[in-house]
């Protein structure tokens, strides 16, 4: 068994470790809320963006020449924007989005390219060897400028004909402790139907032309979803920090409480002795 003085030092070391754990979970939290608050914001427009797109694309007529951002062309090379953690102590949540990455990667037949968002994703994909077009590393509570030359570069690609295909990987956040990979297709765009409508169907009135709208909708549903994705990004890093701090908290106070009845025994045992010591000492005395 260690000594009394060894155990001193350990509660003291974990109990320190405790401290800060809490003031990280603490600051994770206090940052969280808000972060949650406007990734939950950011859906209803862009749910209502994709809603507007299936509408304006049963519109459009065969004939119409096709946007380039709608083309589809034989897939040689994929592109893949990656949004992970900007910083460490996020729990499993950097190791699943890894590998859902890794995973989607091996499942694709063309060549891979990578633009990443977070220092986190950036490690990852120049660990593995794999190659890199962008990284990007946001500020807290990112706004929509500040994600632009994110946009900027996947369009390029894109238009440029480097690439043929665009893949967006993020975390959506379900709730505080679940944070789910997502993958989906950002380009080419497929329009949504509107399926949710089920008392009457809307008949919008688009000025100065449906086809005008369209042409200019699509690269603003380009960024609001890379937007949306990002903010999603930021809210599931600082929920899965609350949640990995606040287990680090009870895991810390746990030992602590296992080293305090580890030296209570201790203790006892060597009061224990020393009395024992005490009396065989009367005894001899005695004797």
């Amino acid at each position: 068994m260690a000594s009394i003085r060894e155990i001193k030092r350990r509660v003291r070391s974990v109990s320190s470790i405790a401290k800060v754990t809490k003031a990280m979970e603490l600051v994770a939290a206090s940052k969280m809320r808000r972060s949650q608050q406007r990734a939950l914001a950011a859906r209803p427009y862009a749910d209502k963006m994709r809603e507007i797109l299936g509408d304006l694309a049963k519109q459009r007529s065969d004939e119409e020449q096709a946007h380039p951002f709608l083309t589809e062309r034989p897939v040689n090379n994929t592109l893949i924007l990656y949004l992970g953690p900007n910083r460490g102590l996020a729990g499993g949540l950097p190791g699943n989005l890894a590998r859902k990455a890794a995973s989607f990667a091996l499942e694709q037949e063309s060549t891979v390219s990578w633009v990443t968002v977070g220092k986190k994703a950036r490690e990852f994909i120049v660990r593995t060897g794999q190659p890199l077009v962008a990284d990007f590393t946001l500020p807290d509570y990112p706004e929509l400028l500040d994600t632009l030359p994110i946009n900027r570069i996947v369009a390029d690609e894109y238009l440029s004909e480097r690439v043929d295909k665009v893949f967006l990987l993020y975390p959506k956040l379900v709730n505080t402790a679940v944070q789910t990979p997502v993958v989906r297709q950002l380009l080419p765009i497929e329009p949504e139907e509107i399926s949710d409508i089920t008392v009457e169907d809307i008949d919008y009135i688009y000025e100065p032309s449906a086809e005008g709208v369209f042409a200019e909708l699509l690269p603003r549903y380009i960024e609001m979803t890379i937007y949306a994705a990002i903010l999603e990004n930021e809210a599931s890093e600082l929920s899965a920090r609350m949640v990995a701090m606040r287990s680090a908290t009870d895991a810390a106070n746990e030992m602590i409480e296992t080293l305090t009845l580890i030296y209570n025994k201790a203790r006892q045992e060597q009061i224990t002795k020393e009395l024992l010591d005490i009396v065989g000492g009367v005894e001899a005395m005695k004797g």
